[in-house]
């Protein structure tokens, strides 16, 4: 008869991180669990000014060279298609049933920019998400470098959680957690993407809203940050990204730290 330490570390043995090249909408067809977690980096709608104020903008950074390939570009191919609605919907779907007991309820965060947060909130109470409250984290400079001498420049980063109606599991050790979180960098992990969030960041929140061994489900996963951070973090983890390109990068350069699920 096993022990319970000996149990213990088997569930830990078989723990899941699976990365789908899929839309999230398509989510039925892979059978994965319901989370305790959502996290989410959604597109920002900022178009074709998501390098303004870079220096990326221009070749090798330098007004004087013209501008890069990357003037006029999105991050994303699919930004302007994002289907918030479908998004709510599915998050909707896919958190488990707010349990009995209190203090076990799931949550949902997302990464969007403070522009953003009334038409999400909006949208997510249609869905039954009748709670929400924003978070700030704090970098300790701006990319905006080409603005710097015209304007006050954007160092932060926002993102709103939501939540049904009991509030959401919550890890504080005892100690208060402000709204308010340093931007912390770990050079240690590849950086695949522009928009990446930081895997330091990412455990923060992993650990302050789920346990080992719940579910954290990614639907815009793009470098398999999020992922990591929950495999890390002993989480069974999912995620979809549509990018073809991304979702190889994710995988070989973010996932194959270990023995990965990975379709």
């Amino acid at each position: 008869m096993l022990s319970e330490d000996e149990i213990k570390y088997k569930k830990l043995e078989n723990l899941k991180c699976e990365l789908f090249n899929d839309n999230f909408e398509n989510f039925k067809r892979y059978g994965i669990p319901k989370a305790q977690l959502i996290i989410a980096d959604i597109p920002y709608n900022i178009g074709n000014n998501a390098y303004a104020s870079n220096p990326m903008w221009y070749k090798g950074g330098e007004i004087s060279n013209g501008e890069s390939k990357l003037a006029n570009s999105n991050f994303f191919n699919r930004d302007e298609g994002f289907n918030v609605i479908n998004f709510m919907k599915f998050a909707r779907k896919m958190l488990i049933k707010e349990p009995k007991e209190s203090g076990k309820a799931p949550a949902m965060i997302v990464f969007c920019s403070w522009q953003q947060m009334p038409m999400l909130e909006a949208q997510a109470k249609k869905e039954g998400f009748n709670h929400c409250f924003p978070l700030f984290f704090i970098k300790k400079t701006s990319s905006q470098v080409l603005k710097a001498n015209m304007r006050i420049v954007g160092a932060t980063e926002f993102a709103a959680v939501f939540y049904r109606d009991k509030l959401p599991k919550f890890n504080n050790d005892g100690h208060m957690v402000l709204d308010h979180m340093n931007w912390e960098i770990d050079p240690g992990y590849p950086k695949i993407h522009p928009t990446q969030k930081p895997i330091p960041v990412l455990k923060k929140l992993i650990n302050l809203f789920t346990d080992p061994e719940d579910v954290v489900i990614d639907p815009t996963a793009g470098s398999g940050s999020t992922l990591r951070a929950a495999a890390e973090l002993k989480r069974n983890t999912y995620g979809f990204e549509v990018e073809k390109a991304i979702y190889e990068k994710a995988k070989k350069q973010m996932l194959s730290h270990a023995e990965l699920s990975l379709v």
